[in-house]
């Protein structure tokens, strides 16, 4: 089933200008690149977009992280698109991931692991809302 899901490319892959080649790994994989777009965000939109971890101890740093440089956001679309995603991502853990795999081939650490991707349909929906509208999709 043809479903969309969303990516962020993070802020250690654009500051490493490997975006395209991370690209090159989510088309090779079968997903097709949506949408796409490079922003900077605010220190508001990453506290809103990771507040499902404001509790856990790495929370502070992963807002500044994620607001040190730009991203790249997108909307991946393909069969079963969020498991698919999920497994070219590989680990979160760089070490753990599978060959082949974005985290294996670029991430510098556990934490600069490269790629977000969301974790359910219903996530993917919401997380696709806060960075596109529906008329900036195509198809």
């Amino acid at each position: 089933m043809t479903e969309r899901t969303f990516s962020i490319l993070k802020p250690d892959a654009t500051r490493r200008n490997i975006t395209g080649k991370i690209n090159a790994v989510i088309e090779g994989a079968g997903l097709r690149i949506v949408a796409q777009k490079r922003v900077k965000l605010t220190q508001a939109q990453a506290e809103k977009f990771y507040e499902v971890h404001k509790e856990r101890p790495f929370y502070g740093e992963l807002v500044s992280q994620m607001t040190a440089e730009p991203v790249v956001v997108q909307v991946l679309e393909g069969d079963n698109a969020v498991l698919k995603y999920r497994e070219v991502m590989g680990a979160t853990n760089p070490e753990q991931a599978a060959e082949g795999t974005i985290r294996k081939l670029f991430a510098l650490s556990i934490g600069e692991n490269s790629v977000h991707g969301s974790d359910s349909q219903d996530n993917a929906k919401i997380e696709i809302a806060q960075f596109f509208d529906d008329a900036s999709i195509p198809g």
